[in-house]
């Protein structure tokens, strides 16, 4: 009967009958009681309703005032509760988000975890010398090449800034190629301009082999800020959307108010804002095609109202993410939220704590993707590749606590426990351990095991040692393959590459 049930909860999740411990689906964690969530949803639906939002260019204002929306006097947008239900319904609850090449495949929806990088830092730590400069394009192709050799980092959305490059355009098209080059991981970029993304998409059409080919297998995202909080569409951002969409690209669109500042102080006034400006990009998504895969990044942040600066490693910010995730799943929408934006600047004690628990509950929380998770320090403004491996270690651990346990008939053994007590006194010899000691149990490859003796024996060195050893080790392999000299060749000769062959 348990295991009817179990598998009947896993079909209504979306999870079909191979949902297995190594998909990892989060949602046990829910900060938010039901009656909470229904709060806080009428809220952001009474939000769009009354007081709507303004800033929507005139091509787009027409689309959803033709679907019934309507405008204040002063101008305001406002969309009726059914007009946000009825687009809510025709929104896909999963995606399938592919990779490159088909074994990076992942499907995003029903509460799966999945980790990745993310935001916008414009410094890099120098692991040898402990210094700070800017980021440039051969860090953006490292940075993505060790993401790539991360099995527990599951796609790539641009972590870093290429500050050597000026011209906008050969900013993004650099972006994207370097991106593409380094890891065969779905990836996601941002552009500077919505007239970039055609011509990217022609250059990833390159790379699957001939026009149309993108469309098919759109492994890289368009990562686009779609509203500017409170309650105000950006217009550029809302250009990229319509191209991005109408190009087959997957958008993923972001909410980003900062509680307290552009935001309301209290987390719940900020998570029903924050809720209300998504389901406006809803609106709009659906309003350009009906039903359009989209991913919505819904991420609260936290100001530290001492100083108005950004604070991401707060226990609000845990929390707040975690309930987004929740809130976005009530509305089977996928999700994706933020975490591990650590705001120390060196991978030390702070981060480690930071990170733990926030990257841990936004995917206890059932978040689908957890964007700014890896690499990053000084509150999002700083990557390292260092940081990086140490926290792929990290979500491996993460992961598995999000797997959970295992109770059926084979995990409580009463023969076991008779024939342990009874002949050898201990379980060492059991065929079940030796089974279950790589299914079950996750073993670090960079946090030190060791005993004090032994770890003083073998030099005493620390998680950021092995960390540098660990990126030097990748970075010195081979190059990934997925993509061909010969197409590289084609790409380089059409576009204005800068990242060294």
């Amino acid at each position: 009967m348990a295991r009817r049930t179990a598998r009947r909860q896993a079909k209504e999740k979306g999870l079909g009958e191979d949902a297995g411990p190594s998909l990892h689906v989060g949602g046990r964690l829910r900060p938010l009681s039901a009656a909470d969530l229904s709060l806080i949803v009428d809220h952001a639906f009474e939000i769009l309703s009354t007081i709507g939002i303004s800033g929507l260019p005139q091509q787009a204002s027409e689309r959803v005032l033709r679907r019934g929306a309507r405008h204040r006097d002063d101008g305001r947008l406002c969309f009726p509760a059914e007009m946000i239900r009825d687009a809510c319904d025709r929104a896909p609850k999963h995606i399938d988000l592919p990779g490159l090449t088909s074994d990076r495949d992942l499907r995003i929806g029903g509460g799966r975890v999945h980790i990745g990088t993310g935001g916008a830092a414009v410094q890099v730590l120098d692991a040898a010398t402990g210094s700070y400069r800017d980021s440039n394009l051969s860090d953006l192709y490292d940075l993505t090449r060790v993401l790539d050799a991360s099995s527990h980092i599951h796609y790539g959305v641009r972590p870093v800034v290429a500050r050597d490059l000026v011209d906008p355009f050969e900013l993004d098209i650099n972006s994207a190629f370097a991106c593409m080059k380094a890891t065969s991981k779905p990836i996601g970029v941002s552009f500077c301009d919505a007239d970039h993304i055609g011509p990217i998409v022609d250059m990833f059409d390159m790379a699957l082999g001939g026009a149309g080919a993108f469309r098919e297998r759109p492994f890289c995202m368009a990562v686009i800020v779609h509203v500017v909080p409170p309650l105000t569409y950006a217009a550029e951002g809302i250009a990229m959307l319509e191209q991005a969409i109408a190009a087959g690209m997957i958008p993923q669109i972001c909410s980003a108010g900062q509680a307290g500042a552009t935001s309301p102080v209290t987390l719940a006034g900020a998570l029903a804002q924050g809720l209300a400006e998504c389901l406006a990009g809803l609106i709009v998504v659906d309003s350009v095609r009906p039903g359009a895969p989209c991913i919505y990044a819904f991420m609260p942040f936290i100001s530290d109202l001492r100083t108005g600066a950004m604070s991401g490693g707060g226990g609000e910010a845990a929390v707040a993410n975690a309930a987004a995730a929740q809130l976005l799943a009530h509305l089977g929408l996928p999700s994706t939220v933020s975490a591990g934006m650590t705001d120390s600047k060196i991978a030390d004690a702070q981060a480690g704590f930071e990170k733990g628990y926030t990257v841990a509950m936004a995917g206890h929380g059932g978040a689908d993707m957890i964007n700014l998770s890896v690499g990053m320090l000084g509150s999002i403004m700083v990557a390292s590749p260092e940081a990086m491996v140490i926290d792929d270690d990290m979500c491996g651990a993460i992961l598995r606590s999000i797997r959970g346990i295992e109770v059926s008939d084979a995990t409580l053994d009463l023969g076991s426990v008779e024939r342990v007590v009874t002949q050898d006194g201990h379980y060492l010899g059991e065929a079940e351990t030796l089974k279950r000691m790589k299914s079950d149990y996750y073993y670090p490859t960079l946090a030190d095991r060791q005993s004090v003796d032994d770890w003083i024996d073998a030099g005493r060195k620390s998680i950021w040692d092995r960390a540098q050893a660990r990126v030097a080790d990748i970075l010195a392999g081979p190059p990934p393959t997925h993509l061909s000299a010969e197409i590289e060749t084609k790409i380089r000769a059409a576009y204005p590459i800068r990242l060294a062959p």
